[in-house]
């Protein structure tokens, strides 16, 4: 499981954004994002690099990695 802070992200629109975003890179991806804690969590085994930058593409900020 990987897990970012991630800013941005205001809407039930920017959650289906972000999941789409990573979803169009790991398609087999399981996301899971926590709205109020701006917090998005994706059990895959890709590289973070990947998945972060899949989020910044789709306009939203990640602060850092959790875990």
């Amino acid at each position: 499981m990987i897990q970012f802070r991630v800013s941005g992200m205001t809407c039930d629109g920017c959650v289906r954004a972000v999941t789409r975003a990573i979803h169009q890179r790991r398609p087999n991806a399981d996301v899971s994002v926590d709205l109020g804690q701006g917090l998005v969590s994706i059990a895959d085994n890709a590289d973070a690099e990947i998945l972060s930058e899949a989020i910044e593409d789709a306009g939203f900020s990640v602060e850092g990695r959790l875990s």
